[in-house]
């Protein structure tokens, strides 16, 4: 039915309507100002907000991407120790791609044996006292090459790249490329027993039998410099990352390592009298000591600052104990076999790596190594063509022999030219700086008048009689008679 005339209802009011609010009194103090009228203006605030937003936004999808994760850590729940954590609980305990990382090979027949990796820390170059040599891929868990030498190998060191390697065996050392195939005999590294890579320099050092260190330039082969100690036979031989100076000990240090990562100035030895000692760089002196069992027979710092020390079938971890001495270690394993030869921290991998009489041991350490890396400088996942890039850039970049020096050398040489700096600077000022000033040149006017009139005045003193001291002195000589007492009363 429709609905006409006065019959109609009237229609309700709007639920969008809405009562207007009396403003409070004094509102008008507290305005901001009014809204921008401009079209142009807001226009352009709005722009600026958009782009500080995008630039929030992807200032947040490269930290995820490039800051992908964390470092870890062992922690202990109520009266636990870490140190009590056996390296079972811990395999159970992670993933099973870190998992994996845990190994033990078993190579009683070549052993004991010295370890090496590369930068990226995804190679593992082993090489066994009786002539095994082996290199080895830890992520695709593959031996990449494996020859035997037939003499005995006393060190061995990787290169820039996984591409070369280096042996120190019976006579001399030998450079190995990544099948195996020997490519260089060094014949200047007379009877080396420990070898060591700078790779910013692409130095191979060695010391030997013969106490003689020796520096030879792997991209150019000629020997940078020798210098013989005159020590006797050596065998702990290791540099600092950060300058390059090379350390090279005799006698009763049976080890001894440089903290890589932040923990720079930090240097470790072993002796023979079981300490453990931390050492800072810039002093000279131990900081702190930790007391062993034995003597430890080798150590390892990690890129995150933790000591390793083993001896026999026993290795100690500490953490946080190169500032300061750590009250108790951070973790403790036990390896399958007896005479341990040498640690290393696989670099961006949590992983302890152990060569010992029974072969070859990995074992997991977490918060040791630096959770994400930089392409740049170490790339675990590069292909062929990134490598050749890489070589290339490091050799364009490559620093000069003669920038390894201590950081005492260092600052004295940086303090020595500033000052010549400021010698020439000051040399070169002008020495009469100033002279064209008025008051100057007014002094120079009335020393040139007084000069011109002394010739004169002195001719006219002389006509008339005016005479000095000593042509008075001469004029008018004190008599003789005069007792000598009394000539003070005379004029001179």
């Amino acid at each position: 039915m429709a609905v006409t005339g006065d019959e109609a209802p009237q229609s309700r009011p709007s639920k969008r309507a809405k009562t207007p609010v009396e403003e409070p009194e004094g509102l008008s103090k507290y305005l901001r100002g009014d809204a921008v009228s401009n079209a142009r203006l807001k226009s352009k605030l709005q722009y600026t907000e958009r782009l500080f937003k995008d630039a929030q936004r992807a200032a947040a999808a490269v930290d995820d991407w490039l800051l992908p994760a964390a470092a870890g850590s062992l922690e202990a729940e109520g009266m636990e120790r870490t140190w009590r954590f056996q390296q079972a609980d811990i395999v159970q305990a992670v993933e099973s791609g870190a998992a994996s990382k845990a190994f033990d090979l078993s190579l009683p027949t070549f052993a004991p044996y010295k370890l090496a990796t590369t930068r990226s820390g995804r190679h593992l170059l082993m090489g066994g006292r009786r002539g095994h040599l082996a290199l080895m891929d830890r992520y695709q868990q593959h031996v990449v090459c494996e020859v035997q030498v037939k003499e005995s190998v006393h060190d061995v060191c990787m290169l820039h790249d996984e591409s070369f390697f280096a042996a120190a065996q019976r006579k001399h050392i030998y450079i190995y490329d990544k099948r195996g195939i020997e490519i260089h005999c060094l014949k200047e590294h007379g009877g080396a027993r420990a070898l060591d890579f700078l790779p910013q320099h692409f130095l191979l050092t060695s010391v030997g039998d013969t106490g003689s260190l020796t520096w030879q330039d792997t991209s150019t082969g000629r020997i940078v410099a020798q210098a013989r100690t005159r020590q006797g036979a050596c065998g702990v031989l290791t540099h600092d990352p950060h300058t390059g100076v090379v350390l090279a000990h005799y006698g009763p240090v049976t080890a001894a390592a440089y903290a890589p990562g932040a923990a720079r100035h930090t240097l470790v030895t072993a002796g023979m009298d079981r300490q453990v000692k931390v050492w800072d760089t810039r002093m000279m002196r131990a900081v702190h000591a930790y007391e062993l069992p034995a003597p430890a027979a080798a150590l390892a710092v990690s890129q995150r600052g933790l000591l390793a020390a083993g001896w026999g079938r026993r290795t100690l971890v500490w953490r946080d104990g190169l500032r300061a001495r750590a009250p108790a270690p951070y973790l403790t394993h036990a390896l399958p076999a007896r005479g341990l030869a040498s640690l290393a921290f696989a670099p961006y991998d949590d992983v302890l790596l152990a060569g010992h009489e029974g072969g070859v041991s990995a074992a997991l350490v977490p918060g040791a190594g630096e959770p994400n890396y930089d392409s740049r400088v170490a790339d675990p996942f590069q292909g062929a063509k990134a490598r050749r890039e890489g070589e290339v850039h490091r050799l364009l970049d490559k620093l000069q022999p003669e920038m390894i020096k201590e950081r005492a050398a260092l600052a004295a040489e940086a303090n020595a030219a500033r000052r010549e700096r400021e010698r020439r600077r000051t040399d070169a000022r002008t020495p009469m700086k100033g002279k064209n000033k008025p008051s100057r040149r007014q002094k120079r006017k009335q020393l040139n008048i007084v000069e011109d009139r002394k010739p004169a005045v002195k001719e006219r003193m002389r006509q008339q009689g005016v005479a000095g001291g000593a042509q008075r002195k001469a004029r008018e000589p004190i008599p003789e008679s005069v007792p000598r007492a009394l000539h003070r009363f005379f004029k001179r």
